[in-house]
């Protein structure tokens, strides 16, 4: 099935706002409503929807819980993910203290970095090996993504151990853009260009508000 890149994005977006529905007892939700949550019209949402073969909206709205299984049957790997994040500074233990317990079919198994101050411990039940074990412990651990948060400095080094290792997937969170052979699907997260842009509009915006 071939789906858009943010497509699946919102998807993603609806299952976490779903669960949170699931676990405060709500059975079912309105299209109009999903959409106000995520500030986009009811007509996109039932799009998405339709686009993946889900129409099941009755007088009561979607099922929460079906729809909930029928998105992750979209997005999620029939067998679970092992992650792996390179660099395990102050961001990398947030994203992990964030991501892992989320009943995900994903999770985050080892981090790499060279700090001899990290290298050896467990950093929030997560082991921190030297990346000079990283195809290793790749192939061991059967890794098959890594988040990338060293400094931005050292970010094109781990191009080639990440190649070499047969990661699928990375996520790039330095600021400097990475470019992997086909087959490597990448996602460069610059925090700084997002930040940037916010500030554009609330600049914007208050120019608008003083006419």
């Amino acid at each position: 099935m071939n789906i858009p890149e943010k497509t699946i994005e919102r998807l993603s977006e609806y299952r976490r706002t779903l669960l949170r529905c699931h676990k405060e007892g709500i059975t079912h939700i309105f299209s109009h409503v999903l959409a106000g949550i995520h500030g986009i019209t009811a007509v996109q949402v039932r799009r998405d929807l339709m686009l993946i073969g889900f129409s099941s909206d009755t007088k009561k709205g979607y099922d929460v819980e079906v729809l909930i299984d029928f998105i992750s049957g979209i997005l999620d790997s029939p067998t679970p993910l092992n992650i792996a994040i390179i660099g395990m500074g102050h961001l990398a233990q947030a994203i992990t203290k964030y991501f892992n317990g989320k009943g995900l079919k994903m999770k985050i198994v080892a981090a790499f970095d060279v700090d001899p101050e990290k290298v050896g411990k467990t950093i929030d039940d997560i082991p921190c090996i030297h990346m000079d074990d990283f195809e290793r412990e790749v192939e061991h651990l059967d890794i098959n993504i890594v988040v990338l948060a060293c400094p931005t400095r050292v970010a094109s080094e781990m191009v080639i151990p990440i190649v070499n290792a047969g990661i699928k997937g990375v996520l790039n969170f330095t600021s400097k853009p990475l470019n992997f052979p086909l087959g490597i699907v990448v996602e460069n997260y610059d925090i700084t260009t997002l930040l940037e842009k916010v500030a554009y509009f609330v600049k914007e915006n208050e120019y608008r508000n003083d006419l």
